[in-house]
This record gives structure tokens, sequence and C-alpha cells, in this order.
């Protein structure tokens, strides 16, 4: 007793999803004053496993292609994603581009590929000798399993049989680095995003993983009136 769409009801569905999100376009076309030299709005979403140091890039860096006004949100990837598809965003920042090359509405360009080292306080210093096999028994600060970078981390431990104590866990990079900075652990980090702790000695690089990087992405989505700085945006980074 369910009920299943036509052929013609799909072509139906299809054509209302792009009325509605047209109308959407529209409005905001409207409120913003789109269509004339006033200021741009550039609605820009990150997730909160990325550093704030590729967030204000990525800000400044649309601020350069003209006036504009920039708006920054947080959220997990599906959040955003929602936001993305319904013209809450313009795009977002994000460390996994995850199925959406798959997706006709939405497109994602790689922008960065950044080293990952091991952080820690400075009682943690001593483990930089015979590194890295001197992450033996430590305390680890880890990123949750749903990240690529856990899994990169994972295997590099096992493969080099190392057994670490997982203290926590969390997807925010500013809750690593302060938790790392307290001394609860060592933290596995992309190097751009502990530059300001290590200038400070909050924190101390301890190694650099080989073979182990944090891949960073734009996610973009395809419409019929592009808001201009994020159309300059993904075609230029």
């Amino acid at each position: 007793r369910k009920l299943i769409l036509t052929d013609a009801g799909k072509v139906v569905l299809k054509y209302a999803n792009e009325i509605g999100h047209l109308g959407q376009e529209l409005l905001q076309v409207i409120a913003e004053k789109s269509y004339s030299n006033s200021k741009t709005i550039f609605r820009l979403g990150a997730l909160d496993s990325v550093p704030e140091q590729i967030g204000w890039e990525i800000a400044q860096k649309a601020r350069s292609y003209g006036d504009c006004f920039v708006s920054i949100v947080e959220g997990d990837q599906e959040e955003l994603t929602t936001d993305l598809l319904s013209r809450n965003i313009d795009c977002f920042i994000s460390n996994y581009s995850g199925d959406i090359s798959k997706d006709k509405n939405m497109n994602s360009k790689s922008f960065v590929k950044a080293s990952v080292s091991i952080y820690g306080s400075k009682e943690f210093l001593d483990c930089k000798n015979n590194f890295p096999k001197s992450l033996n028994n430590q305390p680890m600060i880890l990123p949750t399993h749903h990240s690529k970078l856990r899994h990169d981390l994972d295997y590099f431990f096992d493969s080099k049989k190392i057994t670490i104590i997982n203290e926590l866990e969390t997807q925010d990079t500013a809750l690593m680095k302060i938790f790392a900075a307290q001394g609860a652990g060592l933290a596995a980090l992309p190097d751009i995003a502990a530059q300001d702790q290590v200038q400070n000695s909050t924190l101390f690089k301890i190694g650099t993983l080989p073979n182990i990087k944090e891949e960073y992405w734009i996610i973009g989505s395809k419409r019929t009136i592009d808001n201009p700085i994020a159309s300059k945006l993904m075609k230029s980074i």
C-alpha cells in the first residue's frame, strides 16, 4: 500500500524543486539588492574541524574580489549541505568531500593539503626522542571516527605497532588545541591549525606524521543566479 511516482511525476517533482529553489534565489536577490552596485553579501559555512586560519584566509580572499560583507556560520556536514542546497549559504569549507561529486547540484574543489603533526604541552617534549615510537602508551586527543584523518591515524598507529591511550575525541579543532595546551594529552593536528599556539609556546611540535595529510575542500552548488563572490572563489581557488 505504498505510493510510487510515475515517470511523469518524477519530471514534475524535478521542476517543482527547481521552481522552489529559483523562488528562494529571487527573494535573496531582492533582499540583498544584488542587482545594484550595493555591497554583496557572501555567506560562508565551515565545519568545526576546519582550522580558524583557513576560514580567515578564505574570507580574506572573498573580500579581495570586491566590496562584500562576509557572514560565517559553523555546522556539521549534513547541516551545511542542507543550508547550501536551500540557498542559506553560498558555499562551505569541509575536510572531506564525501559523495558530493555524484550530486549534479553540487561541486567541490580541493584547495589545500596540510601536513599533520603531533602537538603537546611542554611536559611531552621528551616524546621528540625516538619519534614516533615515543608515542607508545601516551594519552592522545583524536578526531572522531567519521573523519578521514581519524582512519589515517588509526592505520598509522596499527602499522607502526604503537599503542596509544585514547584520552578523548572531538571534531572541534579549537577544543583539541585547548585540551592539548592544558596537558590532557597529545593532539594530532594539521600544521596550519597550530601555528599560533606554537608561536606563543602554548603548544610544541613533537613530530610530523609521514604520509598523512588533511585535505580541505570548498563546496558550492549550481545556481541559475550565482553569487558573484562565490563564483569567483570557486573558479580561482
